[in-house]
C-alpha cells in the first residue's frame, strides 16, 4: 500500500484521497453510504469546500460520530476576514466538527501574507490559535500564486493540477514543494474528465511520493476502483506507458481543463464543458453529447458576447472565446454525421 506524508504536518494516509465536491450531486442518504464505505475500506482523507453547496453538511452526517478516524480538509473563497470568520464557522457547523485538519484560501488571484489589508492570514493565525484548524492551506490553479504561496513559507500545504497531462512548470510546483516541506494535495487527476484510464492517472502519480491525490467520487463503482488501488496499486507498465504518451500527444496543448473559473458566462454558456465538447467526442461516445439538451447549450456559444470575461478569468491564459468557436465548429460537424 503506497502511504503519502503531507509535508511538515506529519498527517499520513494511503494514496487515496477522497474529493467530496462530486457528492453535492447526489441524495444525501447515497453520499452516506459512499462516504462510510470509503472509511471502512481504508480512505482516509476527505476534502470539501464551503463553495460545494452541501458537501459539508453530506460529510458531517457521514463522520460526525466517527470524526477521529479521519482528516478533513475544508476551503473559503472569502477576500476579507469577515467572510472568512463567516465561512469557517459555518463550515463547522455543517461538518459537525469542533476543527478541521487543514482549511485552504480557495484559488485566490492573490497569496494572502501578514499585513494585507484584506487581515486573511491574521484570521487564519486566530483560528488555529483557537483550536478550530490544525494546518493553513492554499489551493491555486496559477503558477505564479501557487510557486508565491511555496515561497513565503506560510503554507502548510498546496493544492494543485497535476496529473500525466503535467507541463515541466507544474512538476517544477511540486518540486519546490516538497522542497519547502509543504504537503502536495492533487486536484484534476484525471484533468477534468478527459482522462479515462484511472490506472494509469494513478500510476503516473505514484512517481511523486508526496502527492495525495483527491479523486472525484460520485458513484459506487469509482469508489470501488480506488479502493482496488489500495491493495494493488498500478504499476507503470508498457502497456500504460505508451497510453500516457498517446493521450500527451493528443491533449497535451492548449485545452480546456474544465476549471470552471470562467463562469458564470454573461450569455449563459456553459463554458466549462462546451469548451473541451471536441475532445469528449473524440474520447467518449457521442450519444451522451447530442441529446437536445447538450445541443441548445452547445447552440449559446452562438451567442457569445466577445466579451473577454473568460479569457480574462482563465488561470491557464487560454484564449476561451476562440476554444468555444473551435468547438462548436467541431460539434455541427458530428450532428451533421462527419467524423473529427
Amino acid at each position: 500500500m503506497s502511504q503519502v506524508t503531507l509535508g511538515k504536518t506529519g498527517i499520513t494516509v494511503n494514496k487515496n484521497g477522497f474529493g467530496a465536491l462530486p457528492i453535492q450531486r447526489i441524495p444525501l442518504s447515497d453520499a452516506v453510504y459512499l462516504l462510510h464505505k470509503a472509511l471502512d475500506n481504508g480512505i482516509t482523507y476527505f476534502d470539501t469546500a464551503r463553495s460545494y453547496t452541501d458537501s459539508e453538511e453530506k460529510l458531517g452526517a457521514a463522520f460526525h460520530d466517527r470524526r477521529d478516524r479521519l482528516f478533513i480538509s475544508t476551503k473559503t473563497p472569502s477576500v476579507t476576514a469577515e467572510g472568512f470568520w463567516k465561512d469557517l464557522e459555518t463550515s463547522l457547523r455543517y461538518l459537525q466538527t469542533d476543527y478541521v485538519d487543514i482549511l485552504q484560501f480557495h484559488n485566490l488571484p492573490f497569496c494572502p501574507k501578514p499585513g494585507g489589508e484584506d487581515g486573511l492570514y491574521e484570521a487564519m493565525l486566530e483560528a488555529r490559535r483557537q483550536g478550530k484548524i490544525r494546518f493553513i492551506g492554499i489551493t491555486n490553479h496559477r503558477l505564479a500564486v501557487a510557486q508565491e504561496a511555496i515561497d513565503s513559507g506560510l503554507y502548510d500545504t498546496l493544492q494543485f493540477p497535476f496529473c500525466y497531462l503535467a507541463t515541466e512548470k507544474d512538476i517544477a510546483i511540486y518540486q519546490n514543494c516538497v522542497a519547502a516541506g509543504m504537503g502536495f494535495l492533487v486536484m484534476k487527476g484525471l484533468s477534468g474528465g478527459l482522462i479515462t484510464n484511472a490506472a494509469a492517472a494513478y500510476a503516473w502519480l505514484d512517481q511523486y511520493p508526496a502527492a495525495l491525490p483527491l479523486w472525484g467520487i460520485q458513484r459506487e463503482r469509482e469508489l470501488d476502483e480506488f479502493l482496488s488501488f489500495i491493495k494493488t496499486p498500478p504499476t507503470m507498465t508498457g502497456e500504460i506507458r505508451a497510453l500516457i504518451d498517446h493521450d500527451r500527444w493528443e491533449l497535451a496543448s492548449s485545452f480546456c481543463r474544465g476549471c470552471g473559473y470562467c463562469m458564470p458566462c454573461p450569455a449563459g454558456i456553459e463554458i466549462n464543458n462546451c469548451a473541451r465538447m471536441s475532445l469528449f467526442l473524440r474520447r467518449a461516445p457521442t450519444a451522451n453529447f447530442l441529446t437536445p439538451e447538450q445541443q441548445e447549450k452547445m447552440r449559446k456559444i452562438e451567442g457569445c458576447l466577445h466579451c473577454g470575461q473568460c479569457a480574462s478569468k482563465c488561470p491557464y491564459g487560454l484564449d476561451t472565446p476562440t476554444l468555444l468557436a473551435e468547438n462548436y465548429k467541431d460539434y455541427q460537424e458530428v450532428l451533421a454525421g462527419k467524423p473529427l
